[in-house]
Order: structure tokens, then sequence, then C-alpha cells
């Protein structure tokens, strides 16, 4: 009489699901990440042709000093 081995089957398939969350939620991220830097680029950019380099540095060192 031979019986077949289920746990091992079981255990494949349900690390391949933990895998594959696992690359799921890591796409997710990276695609934030990326929407996130295209943002902030987005606004450089903006503030950049509103305000010129001279008006954006002198901006950023009164944000820092707190003047």
């Amino acid at each position: 009489m031979t019986t077949a081995n289920t746990n091992t089957a079981t255990q494949t398939n349900s690390t391949e699901v933990n895998y594959e969350i696992s690359k799921f939620a890591l796409n997710v991220g990276i695609g934030m990440a990326a929407l996130i830097g295209i943002w902030g680029a987005a606004c450089m950019i903006g503030g950049l042709a509103a305000n010129g380099a001279v008006g954006m540095a002198a901006g950023f060192l009164g944000a820092v000093m707190g003047v």
C-alpha cells in the first residue's frame, strides 16, 4: 500500500503564494517610490520656474535658518 505525501505539495504551494505576495508588495513599494520621486522633481522644476535658482537658494537657506 502506497500513500501520497500531500504535506510537501501543500507546503510548496504555500511557499509560492508567499513569494508572489512578497513580490507584489515589493513592486508596489517601488512604484510608490517612483511616483514620489517624480512628484518631487516636478515640484523642484516648478519652484525653479517661479523663483529662479537664486530665489530657490535664498528660500532654502531662509527655511533652514528660520529667517
